[in-house]
């Protein structure tokens, strides 16, 4: 059985944006994460770890769109670029794949990501994606979450956690540090 890992920049009040900010982060904070916030390359070491244990990328629509065109010509994200990518999207067409990123499948459910659980391989890991992220939580395929809470209330923005009423899901710490910048490293198991 595959891990499937969300991994995530987030607010202290729970908010979830991409680091520059972007299409579809209609506050007036957006773009936070490097707005404000000393740069140390310590408080984003769980970034390059990340890349060791990544076996295959999942994004929701919106976040693929935006981050296959930049990530496939990114010498940062240079690592991900032949690794399988999975787009869990009801809509995008197949023909809106983008090339020479990588094999690209899309699931059309929730319950085609619980399948693709199922096999044989290593880690997935699920960067930004807020909508996606909320419905896996809410459908318990959320193996692990690995977050860097920034020293922010924003108030406003995409939640990473919904507010359905829902079954209690534990979660066991795995790892954590905090940096002199006020970011916070939180690597969480979700135990039950």
């Amino acid at each position: 059985m595959r891990e499937l890992v969300y991994t995530g920049f987030v607010s202290l009040d729970g908010v979830v944006d991409s680091p520059g900010g972007g299409p579809g982060e209609e506050h007036r904070s957006g773009g936070w994460v490097v707005k404000d916030i000393e740069f140390l390359p310590e408080a984003f070491s769980l970034k390059g770890e990340e890349l060791e244990d990544t076996t295959a990328l999942m994004f929701g629509r919106r976040s693929y769109e935006v981050f296959a065109p930049l990530w496939r010509e990114s010498d940062d994200h240079a690592a991900y670029k032949e690794l399988p990518k999975y787009v869990v999207s009801a809509t995008l067409p197949g023909d809106a794949v983008v090339e020479g990123w990588g094999p690209t499948t899309i699931l059309r459910s929730t319950q085609d990501v619980a399948d693709l659980k199922q096999t044989e391989g290593g880690a997935i890991y699920v960067h930004g994606s807020a909508e996606l992220a909320r419905r896996l939580s809410d459908a318990g395929l959320i193996d692990r979450y690995h977050l860097l809470v920034f020293p922010v209330l924003l108030g406003a923005g995409k939640s990473l956690f919904s507010r359905a009423d829902k079954d209690k899901q534990a979660l066991r710490l795995r790892d954590s540090a905090a940096y002199p910048n006020g970011i916070v490293k939180m690597v969480y198991d979700v135990v039950g």
